[in-house]
């Protein structure tokens, strides 16, 4: 991938400008959260993102992005469906499901990308089990995006979080840079060891997202080329922030 080997050190004004991009990507995320009801169509969330974007003058790099075109601004993945799917009039939400929902947000030229699992009404324990797991693996890589450490710091932190409690990580999607373009350099895959990989310096911006499945870390993309499933048809869920290496702690970007 060429975009992977492109990394883009950024000054604290475009980390600013990333910062405002994520404040809109979270108002995307939270008032598509709140609609997370049986009954509601995907389509209908999807909906719902346009118009904050709208209000805020900005677009969804999503949109158009790839081969096919993908046709909607945020990506809606429901139980076996890990990431990519799409929004669509006729699927609706129903009582049980694990949705996940994934934004990006281009504003004055930079991009944040962010994303979230949660249940529909009453989930089962395991389903609740999975969203903590993997929102827990999120929340150990970014601890690890300092100063000194390795892109492989990060990705190993992701994979012990998660293998230990029993559940897969996705070999085949990567966390990634991000900032002047929705997909930068360095990759950061959900597994890895400790000291290698691609050193981190101040003013690094990536998109970590963790991708967890029950049954198996295996995967197919679906006929519509673009919703990617669990192979074994178990549930997934996936949690992603874009951060930026600071000198001191790790600066979530896509926050309110």
């Amino acid at each position: 991938m060429d975009w992977a080997r492109q990394i883009h050190v950024k000054s604290p004004a475009e980390i600013a400008i990333m910062r405002a991009a994520g404040r809109i990507n979270a108002e995307v995320l939270a008032t598509v959260k709140a609609l997370l009801k049986p009954g509601v169509s995907t389509a209908d969330l999807n909906a719902a993102a346009e118009a904050v974007l709208r209000k805020h003058k900005s677009i969804s790099p999503f949109k158009g992005y790839g081969h096919p075109p993908f046709p909607a601004s945020i990506t809606v993945s429901i139980n076996r469906e890990l990431v990519h799917g799409i929004p669509k009039k006729d699927r609706k939400l129903k009582a049980g499901d694990i949705v996940s929902i994934d934004c990006g947000t281009a504003l004055d030229g930079y991009v944040a990308d962010s994303a979230f699992s949660a249940g529909v009404g009453e989930i089962s324990s395991q389903a609740r089990d999975l969203l903590e797991v993997t929102q827990g693996a999120l929340q150990a890589g970014i601890q690890k995006m300092r100063v000194g450490n390795r892109t492989g710091d990060v990705s190993a932190a992701i994979q012990q979080h998660v293998e230990s409690r029993g559940y897969h990580v996705t070999r085949e999607y990567t966390g990634h840079g991000v900032g002047r373009q929705m997909h930068e350099g360095p990759q950061v895959p959900n597994y890895g060891k400790p000291g290698t990989g691609v050193p981190l310096r101040q003013g690094m911006t990536i998109a970590l997202e963790p991708m967890v499945l029950v049954g198996t870390h295996a995967t197919r993309v679906l006929a519509d080329q673009w919703t990617v499933v669990s192979s074994d048809g178990s549930l997934t869920a996936h949690f992603e922030h874009s951060v930026a290496v600071t000198a001191g702690d790790p600066l979530i970007l896509t926050v309110p």
